[in-house]
């Protein structure tokens, strides 16, 4: 740390942190995580965190952070679409993260850990959303380096990448809420597991890039929020999204979904936070009712036949993923020959710290790069020729 960030903490902002702590053991809930239990692999002195707790200083990192910026132009389910309403990743971060914060504020939960949580969720995601994912991981594999996956790779950006490979010492607890994220995975109730250390955190990372099927369970009950709430984000926003680009019309929600949860994002939203509450409330879990749970499981299923499967959604499909394996051949063969006027290596790879460079092989470091992309950068390695056209 720069000398010239270090400053004293005046007296009254000393007693303001403390009041602060004070506070959460008087209104958190026994299923709450307290500030003062955030643990981090180096500690650090009071003048870095300044009068921040420890989840707020986390959170305020992530918001931070080079990946965080690049969220403003990566796909969340529809992509190379002309229509400016149509929900980008940015907004399901912001989303989750107020979806979440709600749930904790009624719960008595840590709100600043939801954020950190949540802000963080999917800075791993490629360009192009899942699609982009499943052809990166294909590579990966090929490469012999494991499967690819946004959850593990949000640990890889904000752990061993950002700040040219320092990583921003974020705590155990904030790391393995974005770890078990896991919002594709149907749950109906969710108890933390508490009892992790940065051993077993490393040690679930490992399994889940072995196996992709490896269930993971948030060591917070905020973190167990978190997963729930990206879940309700992204379920209405994305029938919205495809009732505007005309891929369904709002009848075709079967009547059993819309009699439980209703057919606008609004009012599902509204259903499903307000059934978590309900069913959350001085508990040691959190959990959906077994009916909204299974109204959820039926909108999960049509949203995957009649949305992410649509070939509607999927016109441009062969070109990303001949794109993806253009650039990915394209930028290991410059590593290894080492030409110095590659992007990786005039962009990616600058002043980039020895320890990253020895820790990751080429087909690590190329994974990184392709991770790390806009939609709109990804696109611009390639003469316009190649490039798909926006539709709709």
């Amino acid at each position: 740390m720069d000398k010239s960030d270090v400053f004293t903490i005046p007296p009254v902002l000393d007693r303001l942190k403390l009041s602060l702590n004070d506070r959460e053991r008087e209104i958190f809930s026994p299923a709450a995580t307290f500030s003062v239990a955030g643990v981090r692999r180096q500690p650090i002195v009071d003048t870095e965190a300044g009068y921040r707790q420890a989840f707020s200083l986390d959170a305020d990192r992530i918001l931070h952070s080079r990946a965080y910026t690049r969220y403003i132009d990566k796909t969340q389910v529809f992509y190379l679409i002309s229509n400016d309403h149509i929900t980008h990743r940015v907004l399901h971060v912001q989303l989750v993260s107020k979806i979440a914060r709600t749930i904790g504020r009624f719960l008595r939960l840590n709100e600043d850990l939801i954020e950190a949580v949540a802000l963080g969720h999917d800075i791993g995601h490629t360009p192009f959303g899942h699609e982009g994912e499943r052809y990166l991981s294909e590579l990966c594999q090929q490469a012999g380096i494991g499967n690819f996956l946004h959850n593990v790779q949000s640990i890889q950006f904000l752990d061993r990448l950002e700040r040219k490979g320092r990583g921003w010492n974020l705590c155990l607890q904030t790391l393995d809420g974005i770890l078990c994220h896991d919002g594709e995975i149907h749950n109906q109730l969710l108890a933390p597991d508490p009892d992790k250390s940065f051993a077993t955190f490393e040690a679930e990372v490992t399994a889940k890039k072995t196996d992709p099927e490896y269930r993971l369970i948030p060591m917070t009950t905020e973190g167990c929020v978190v997963r729930m709430a990206d879940t309700i984000a992204y379920i209405g926003r994305d029938l919205e999204d495809a009732i505007r680009l005309g891929i369904l019309d709002r009848g075709d929600i079967p009547p059993s979904i819309v009699r439980i949860l209703g057919n606008t994002n609004g009012t599902i939203v509204y259903r499903l936070v307000t059934d978590v509450i309900q069913n959350s409330h001085d508990n040691q879990f959190v959990a959906f009712s077994p009916e909204i749970s299974d109204a959820l499981k039926v909108l999960k299923k049509f949203n995957l036949e009649r949305i992410y499967m649509n070939p509607r959604s999927k016109i441009h499909s062969a070109t990303i993923r001949r794109l993806f394996t253009m650039l990915f051949e394209m930028r290991l063969e410059e590593l290894e020959t080492g030409d110095r006027g590659s992007d990786i290596f005039t962009r990616f790879l600058a002043d980039m710290s020895e320890s990253y460079m020895a820790d990751h092989s080429p087909p690590e470091i190329v994974r990184d790069y392709i991770a790390g992309m806009t939609d709109r950068y990804f696109l611009h390695q390639f003469p316009e020729r190649l490039r798909p056209r926006t539709q709709l």
